[in-house]
C-alpha cells in the first residue's frame, strides 16, 4: 500500500492504476521465489530523508516480464577497475576526530572505514597545509624562508598532534585503506616570492631537484609512520592560485618537467612503488593533462590523472582516457556547502555526476573533501568560508551529524569494493540512470538513481532473469546479489 500511495501522489495517476503497478511488482517477486536464481539485497536512500541507506524487502530475480524501463547487466562487458572510495583528512578533519574521547573516535572511524560501516577505502592527505588546517606550514619550512638543500630542517613534525594519528587509526580499522597525498604549496623557499601563498617554483634545477627530494622524504617520513603513502598528486588545483591560503601555480610544462627530469627519476632511484598522479584539478581542463602524458618521458612516470568538480563535465575524463587508456584516472575533490542545502538535490548531483557519472567515465576512486567539518564549517583556514563535511563533528558535545555526502559513498563504498570491475549496464540520463560492478567475491553492486519528481517502474535484466521494482523520486538504490557460476 505504501508504494501505491507514493506513486499515485508523485504520478498523479488514479488510484487503481498504482494499485496495479503494486500488485505486479508482488506478483513478479512470487514467481521469483518459485524459480528465481538469486536473492538481490536492495538499499535505498530517498531525496526525503525518510529512507537513509536504509535495507528494504530483498527481491528475487525471476521470469522477465517488462517494464517502462529495462536495464541489462552484462558482466561480459568490463571497464576499469576500483581503487576506492573516500575523502579527505584534512588538518582540521583530524584535529576534529582527535577531540573525540578515543573509544566515540575508534567507533566513528569503524562506522566510516569499517566493514560493518559504510566501508570508506581511500583517504586523501594534505602534504603541509591547506585551506582546512590550523596554521600554515609544510614539511620544510626554514628559518627567514632560507635555502636549505641539506634538508636539515625537513620534519613531518607539525602534522604529529592530529593527521599522523588519524591516519595511522584509520589503518588500524581497515589496514587495506589506500592513502594518498596532495600539496597545496610547496615550501616557501622553493618559491619564487619564498611565500605559500601563491606564486610558483623557482625555474633552477637545483630547485626542481630540491622539491623532488621532498616528496621522497615525505613519502619515507610516513611510511616510517606506519602509514604507507599508496599515491602522491603532483600539485592540488595547479591552475589556482590565492593570497588567503597556501597554493602554488604550475603550468602543464612545468609539471611536465618536473616529472620526467627529478620526480619520477627521483623515486625510482629510491627504489619508491608510491603512483605519481598528474593534474588534480577541474573537468574543464583536460589540455592540462593531455601535455603531461603526451610527453613519453614524463608518462613513464605517472599511473594516471587527478580531477576535481568545480568546472566542467565528467565527460572529459573520458577524453584523456580514450588518449592514454593504459592511464588511470581518479576522481580526488569534490565538496557540498551552504550553497547547496536541499538534501534531495544534493543526492542527485553527486550521483549523476560523481558516483555514476564520474565512473561511467572510467574513475578509479571517487574522493570528497573534508572527511569531518564543525557546524561553523571549520576550523577554515583563509578559503571556503561554508563547505560541508561528510560527517558535521560537534567537538563541544561531541554529537555526529551524517550529511548527504555520508549517504552517497555509503551507497557505493559498502557494496564497491576495491579491485572490483565496472561492468555493463544500461541508463537513461534523465529519465533512470546505473551503474554497474562485479566484486572479486563475485557479488554484483548496481547503482541506480531516479532523477524524476515521479516513482520509476523498472526491471532489471541479468543472465536472462528480471526483477522488478518501483524507484521511488529522486532517490538511490543499490542492489546486491551474488553471481553463482
Amino acid at each position: 500500500m505504501k508504494a501505491a500511495d507514493m506513486y499515485k501522489a508523485r504520478a498523479g495517476r488514479p488510484l487503481w492504476i498504482a494499485w496495479v503497478i503494486a500488485l505486479l511488482v508482488l506478483s513478479f517477486a512470487s514467481v521469483g521465489a518459485e524459480g528465481g536464481a538469486g536473492t538481490v539485497q536492495v538499499w535505498l536512500t530517498t531525496g526525503n530523508e525518510q529512507n537513509l541507506l536504509a535495507r528494504q524487502e530483498d527481491l528475487l530475480f525471476g521470469p522477465v516480464r517488462g517494464a517502462p524501463v529495462i536495464v541489462t547487466v552484462d558482466e561480459g562487458v568490463t571497464y576499469q577497475s576500483i581503487d576506492g572510495f573516500g575523502a579527505a583528512v584534512t588538518g582540521s578533519s583530524a584535529y576534529l576526530l582527535q577531540q573525540l574521547p578515543h573509544d566515540a573516535r575508534r567507533a566513528l572511524l569503524e562506522e566510516l572505514f569499517g566493514e560493518e560501516g559504510i566501508g570508506l577505502s581511500m583517504v586523501r592527505f594534505t602534504i603541509g597545509s591547506s585551506d582546512f588546517s590550523l596554521g600554515n606550514y609544510t614539511y620544510h619550512d626554514t628559518p627567514g624562508n632560507r635555502p636549505d638543500f641539506e634538508f636539515a630542517h625537513f620534519s613531518i613534525e607539525p602534522d604529529r598532534a592530529h593527521v599522523i594519528p588519524t591516519l595511522q587509526e584509520v589503518l588500524e580499522v581497515n589496514p587495506d585503506v589506500k592513502v594518498m597525498g596532495s600539496p597545496w604549496s610547496a615550501p616557501a623557499w622553493l618559491k619564487q616570492s619564498r611565500t605559500l601563498k601563491g606564486s610558483r617554483l623557482r625555474r633552477d634545477e637545483r630547485y626542481y631537484a630540491a622539491y623532488a627530494e621532498y616528496f621522497a622524504r615525505t613519502v619515507e617520513a610516513f611510511a616510517a609512520e606506519g602509514i604507507p603513502v599508496w599515491a602522491i598528486t603532483v600539485q592540488n588545483e595547479p591552475l589556482h592560485t590565492s593570497g588567503g591560503y597556501p597554493t602554488m601555480r604550475m603550468a602543464a610544462t612545468e609539471q611536465r618537467d618536473f616529472i620526467k627530469n627529478h620526480l619520477g627519476p627521483t623515486f625510482r632511484a629510491r627504489g619508491l612503488t608510491t603512483a605519481i598522479i598528474a593534474y588534480d584539478h577541474n573537468w574543464d581542463r583536460p589540455d592540462y593533462p593531455l601535455a603531461v602524458l603526451n610527453d613519453p618521458e614524463a608518462a613513464q612516470y605517472v599511473t594516471g590523472t587527478a580531477w576535481h568538480c568545480y568546472a566542467g563535465e565528467p565527460s572529459a575524463m573520458s577524453r584523456v582516457h580514450e588518449a592514454h587508456p593504459h592511464k588511470g584516472i581518479y576522481f580526488t575533490e569534490c565538496s557540498g556547502g551552504e550553497w547547496s542545502t536541499h538534501f534531495g538535490n544534493n543526492l542527485g548531483w553527486n550521483m549523476t555526476n560523481l558516483i555514476i557519472g564520474s565512473t561511467r567515465n572510467w574513475a578509479k576512486s571517487i574522493l570528497l573533501w573534508n572527511l569531518a567539518l564543525d557546524p561553523r564549517h571549520g576550523p577554515t583556514n583563509g578559503g571556503c568560508m561554508n563547505c560541508r563535511g561528510v560527517v558535521t563533528l560537534d567537538p563541544a558535545t561531541g554529537r555526529i551529524e551524517r550529511n548527504v555526502e555520508y549517504y552517497v559513498l555509503g551507497h557505493a563504498a559498502k557494496f564497491v569494493r576495491p579491485e572490483a570491475v565496472r561492468i555493463a549496464s544500461d541508463t537513461f540520463p534523465g529519465r533512470l540512470e546505473s551503474v554497474a560492478f562485479r566484486n572479486a567475491d563475485g557479488s554484483i553492486a548496481l547503482i541506480l538513481f531516479n532523477p524524476r519528481g515521479t516513482g520509476q517502474p523498472l526491471e532489471v535484466r541479468w543472465r536472462g532473469q528480471g526483477a522488478q521494482y518501483i524507484l521511488p523520486p529522486g532517490s538511490v538504490a543499490t542492489w546486491v546479489w551474488r553471481a553463482e557460476e
